[in-house]
């Protein structure tokens, strides 16, 4: 009797779309607009599915488009047809469903991939993140009941949904920063700018009379229809500069300010900000009027959308430079080249799997934000993981271990008569560490990042080549729990900074995952876990333990309860109003 298939998602929504020609744009190629409505429809879907009453798409996350549509159409033999675009006939399929829900907002993750019927091959063309606001009547916000995850990749997706909802409040700062940071000279570029394009020559502008096609089942304009019209003006002005056919190769998030109903003009803008070597940005915003357009426009969405322009060999051309207007025009320009920055660092840390990071990623203020997100994510997707196996059990500490991804990590865990928060205060103090673990000799705070980022300079007393002790530069990331049911986490990986080298006198160590999850289990009680990514210099001491041949783990795990027992009622009046 085969086996019973897996229950599915209660969110999930599956849709496939046959492209027809009214799909395709001039170049036979599936329009990047109407994808978007695709995107945007399933997404929808799957929010109402989970909240039970109309949704509005509140953002969506930055869209890195893998392949180009026109990439993907490979004949049997393997070759390139010469037909640009997907044909007529071809297949997008699109899959969305919830994260996570928060109190009135949630996460809905969309994968998107292109299927050839007549090859049967299949690619993945992107993978978005989109925030849905469950609304009821008169616009009121509603509650949501909570999601609870299944499988492992759920339970990942939705564990590492908080961290990316901290991103993207925090990502306006971050501009700032950058641009605050900057000299105000760094945009000139080095190449030869006397051809340059003046952006005001590449300025669109549109407008869209709102019809009932146009309006989602509530009577609001289909965010999925604002965002192809967005992608459409935004085409029109990259290709005033290039004088060719652009491809869109990211959008950066789109963010709805408010509504727009069925009767709105709504007045579509975009210019060119910056051209790089080899792209491009375009902003793009959209404003509503109501039918007296003298009135004040809403400003309903906005976003900045990167293009480049590929040659027959499917290479990136070489881009005229843009000569940007006095006044708000440099200011877009030299935003575009901190957003360019941010880009790279987001698709360098966020965007890897965890086996890509690479070591001791070099730290600084604009990428804060998003090496303490793969700090975090890294360790509650190890937490998530499912195929843990008990190891070893000595008395009331218990060791599991896990091999994958050519990763041995191992999990210590035991019950402390703590409560949760005293734990998470005195375990994310890596100054305190030595008072407990043999293995630290120093711990030294060199860098407070922010209340909840800390960077380390730790001297182990552990001996590597030549006798040297070791030292790591750690960034320290602690959060506290986001809803009920949450841990709080204190994660660690090593970076690099500049004000601190490797010195003659120690080996310089790394930590790609390591960290602490406490989970309260009752007022006074707390389970205290502590996972670890082991490298390749400590195999050997981690397998000794794992066998049973040394206890110098579990001892190590048993110092720490007494620290913490022995410290807990110090913290007692400082974490009344923690």
């Amino acid at each position: 009797m085969a086996s019973p298939l897996p229950a599915r998602n209660p969110t999930e929504v599956q849709m496939s779309q046959l492209v027809l020609p009214c799909h395709t744009n001039h170049r036979n190629e599936l329009s990047t607009g109407q994808l978007l409505k695709w995107i945007d429809t399933a997404a929808c879907l799957s929010a109402e599915r989970h909240a039970g009453c109309p949704c509005v798409t509140a953002s969506m996350d930055d869209i890195y488009f893998e392949h180009t549509i026109s990439q993907l159409y490979l004949s049997p033999a393997g070759q390139q047809d010469g037909r640009s675009g997907v044909c007529v006939g071809q297949v997008v399929n699109i899959k969305a469903k919830v994260n996570r829900a928060f109190n009135s907002s949630m996460e809905v993750g969309i994968q998107v991939s292109y299927e050839d019927l007549c090859s049967g091959k299949h690619c993945s063309i992107c993978k978005a993140y989109a925030t849905f606001v469950a609304q009821g009547p008169s616009g009121s916000k509603v509650r949501l009941k909570p999601l609870t995850p299944q499988t492992e990749e759920e339970k990942i997706e939705y564990s590492i949904a908080a961290e990316r909802r901290r991103m993207r409040l925090a990502h306006k700062d971050t501009l700032k920063d950058l641009l605050t940071r900057s000299p105000p000279d760094t945009e000139l570029e080095t190449r030869d700018g006397s051809g340059a394009v003046p952006a005001e020559k590449t300025r669109v502008e549109s407008v869209e009379l709102v019809l009932p096609p146009h309006a989602n089942h509530q009577g609001n304009t289909f965010g999925g229809q604002i965002m192809a019209w967005m992608e459409n003006v935004a085409t029109i002005a990259a290709s005033r500069l290039c004088h060719a056919h652009p491809t869109l190769r990211a959008i950066e998030m789109f963010h709805f300010r408010g509504p727009s109903q069925v009767g709105d003009r709504l007045v579509l803008k975009a210019i060119v900000n910056n051209a790089f070597k080899n792209s491009m940005e375009v902003g793009v915003s959209a404003e509503a009027y109501g039918r007296e357009m003298s009135v004040s426009p809403r400003h309903i969405n906005s976003a900045f959308m990167t293009f480049e322009v590929l040659d027959q060999e499917g290479r990136p051309r070489v881009l005229p430079m843009v000569a940007p207007e006095p006044g708000d025009g440099e200011r877009r320009y030299r935003e575009a080249s901190a957003r360019k920055k941010i880009r790279l660092d987001r698709k360098y840390v966020v965007s890897c799997k965890q086996t890509e990071v690479p070591l001791s990623v070099p730290w600084d203020q604009s990428n804060k934000v998003y090496l303490s997100y793969n700090n975090v994510s890294a360790l509650k997707t190890l937490v998530a993981k499912t195929n843990w196996a008990l190891a070893r059990e000595k008395e009331k500490v218990r060791m599991y271990t896990l091999e994958e991804d050519k990763f041995l990590s191992f999990r210590i865990e035991m019950s402390v008569c703590i409560m949760a928060r005293q734990a998470f205060s005195l375990l994310s103090n890596l100054r305190r560490r030595h008072e407990w673990d043999s293995h630290y000799a120093s711990a030294e705070l060199v860098q407070k990042v922010d209340d909840d980022d800390m960077i380390y300079h730790v001297v182990s007393r552990m001996h590597r080549q030549e006798s040297k002790l070791q030292d790591f530069v750690i960034l320290a990331s602690r959060r506290k729990p986001c809803s009920k049911g949450d841990p709080y986490v204190v994660a660690f990986r090593s970076v690099t900074l500049p004000t601190h080298p490797p010195r003659a006198e120690y080996t310089r160590g790394e930590t790609l995952c390591s960290g602490f999850c406490i989970w309260p289990e009752s007022e006074e009680m707390s389970k205290v876990a502590y996972y670890n990514q082991a490298m390749p210099g400590y195999l050997n001491y981690v397998t000794t333990n794992v066998a049973g041949l040394s206890s110098d783990i579990c001892a190590t795990f048993e110092a720490c309860e007494k620290f913490l027992l022995k410290n807990k009622e110090d913290l007692i009046s400082r974490l009344r109003d923690f």
